[in-house]
């Protein structure tokens, strides 16, 4: 399944790589990607839902950035 979502804050490819390392990092999760190209997109490729918090804090985690919209 594939999760899409909004990340605002990012502004360059050390923030796309800091959010992917972390979101990466979540249990369950098999792909993320993320680009500033699209707007601060990020998609999630994972057999079962991730739970929306668990995103947010990894996000979060990785910087000064928030998932905007699921």
């Amino acid at each position: 399944m594939i999760t899409n979502y909004t990340v605002t804050g990012m502004t360059c490819g050390h923030c796309v790589s800091a959010v992917t390392e972390e979101v990466s990092a979540l249990q369950g999760v098999d792909q993320v990607e993320v680009s500033l190209d699209n707007g601060g997109t990020m998609a999630i490729t994972s057999a079962q839902p991730i739970e929306l918090d668990a995103v947010r804090a990894a996000v979060s985690e990785a910087g000064n950035y928030e998932v905007a919209q699921a």
